[in-house]
């Protein structure tokens, strides 16, 4: 998260990266990811989607930096919701959303 805060401070980037911009980035860029698979998701580069996860990556930590908050404790508090929707003895192997379990 260092390097990319740094490499934005280098470039004076900063300025453009509200959490409205950078939502919209993650979205962008997700797309981009999705379109890896977009006609056969059995046969795909993944070079390129490494590289397109990496950008939803990036714009996520930059969020995270731009909100001030721990990334690793906000998925651990969201998986431990998760959890609760999604108990083991309901939705073990199954897609089924949790209030349809």
């Amino acid at each position: 998260m260092e390097q990319i805060k740094q490499f934005n401070e280098e470039r004076d980037w900063d300025k453009f990266h509200s959490p409205e911009n950078l939502a919209k980035s993650i979205s962008i860029e997700a797309g981009e990811l999705l379109e890896c698979f977009q006609w056969d998701g059995q046969n795909y580069n993944k070079e390129e989607v490494c590289e397109e996860l990496a950008d939803v990556f990036t714009y996520c930590f930059q969020m995270a930096m731009k909100l001030n908050v721990d990334p690793e404790e906000i998925i651990l508090n969201k998986l431990e919701k998760t959890k609760k929707k999604y108990p083991v003895e309901k939705a073990k192997g199954v897609s089924t959303k949790y209030n349809k379990l």
